[in-house]
């Protein structure tokens, strides 16, 4: 554990430490703690100085544990078999499964960070990732069937996503297609799929997740987008060891329903979380806008437009939805 990490876990409480009694627990001189400091407060850790009392944060945090979310994950299913990695930093979480997958990591494997210094969303943005307080999860899973067979699974996953976060009380969470994670407009959540693979199989698949669960204000103006997180949702503290292990179970149950069924399996609950079904909505293309009506999706997850008088498919890639004033 580096010098960052083991200073937030002594902050982690929530209560004042002096900048002796951190100097003096990490062998270091106060200048070095002030500078530790602030390289936490660089990466989104809002941190308290207070001359006479130390440093505090500005909430208690619950750093993610392997040992806490393996158990819980263990305790729910018996035959996951991937292993579980939580990183204090990496690149991207996809990044560090990507150089995995080459060195025949097992299906199922899971990765998790504290931190990200090149997050990434879909069509080439960056996903903001302050340190210690949101999930940042990539899963490799490993199908028999090709990418074309594939279609429909980052739609899927969304809904595992949803699951797990109505099981944390946040019921008005819903899905934007192709894979935004929406309450009350704002955004929650977000998904990339990466597919690499033959034509008739096997595949690598990587499911990149990125979940606000709290977010500091100086992060939400970073954001090109209206945002919420979690814990603003539900006005109290996650749990977010529980939380992964609830995201971790429901992936794991819509892999195995995907395999065997495919996304036709999923429509209809898609459909009952569609936050924008059959209302007007902007579909921007490559070569313009079309505006619509969103009919919902086919079975292979294929954005159903209405205009002129048809329903026409759409499949995502660089496509962004919008919904338009009723």
């Amino acid at each position: 554990m580096g010098k960052d990490a083991q200073i937030l876990a002594i902050l982690a409480d929530g209560q004042f430490h002096s900048g002796q009694e951190l100097a003096n627990h990490m062998g270091l001189s106060r200048s070095g703690v002030w500078k530790l400091i602030q390289n936490l407060q660089s990466k989104g850790v809002e941190i308290y100085a207070v001359q006479g009392k130390g440093y505090r944060l500005s909430q208690p945090v619950e750093l993610l544990s392997k040992e806490q979310i393996q158990n819980e994950v263990a305790a729910r299913i018996t035959d996951f078999s991937g292993d579980i990695s939580v990183l204090w930093e990496t690149e991207s979480t996809n990044r560090y499964l990507t150089q995995s997958s080459a060195k025949a990591a097992v299906s199922g494997m899971t990765c998790l960070a504290e931190w990200q210094s090149a997050g990434r969303g879909r069509r080439g943005r960056t996903w903001i990732s302050p340190l210690g307080g949101n999930i940042y999860l990539s899963q490799l899973w490993r199908f028999n069937s090709g990418p074309a067979q594939l279609s429909g699974l980052s739609l899927a996953a969304a809904i595992a996503v949803v699951k797990a976060i109505h099981q944390c009380g946040a019921t008005g969470a819903g899905l934007k297609w192709p894979n935004d994670i929406l309450i009350d407009g704002q955004k929650l959540a977000g998904i990339l799929l990466e597919i690499n693979g033959e034509s008739n199989g096997p595949s690598n698949v990587i499911v990149g997740i990125g979940i606000n669960v709290r977010l500091p204000e100086s992060s939400l103006q970073e954001i090109d987008q209206p945002a919420t997180s979690l814990e603003a949702v539900l006005g109290h503290k996650i749990q977010r060891n529980q939380f992964v292990s609830y995201l971790v179970c429901e992936l794991f149950e819509v892999y195995q329903e995907f395999n065997d069924r495919g996304f036709s399996a999923f429509i209809e609950q898609w459909l009952d979380l569609d936050v924008y079904l059959n209302q007007k909505v902007n579909l921007s293309l490559p070569t313009g806008n079309i505006s619509g009506i969103n009919r919902g999706v086919d079975n292979s997850g294929a954005l159903q437009v209405e205009h002129g008088g048809q329903v026409y498919s759409y499949q995502s890639g660089e496509l962004s939805l919008r919904a338009l004033p009723n």
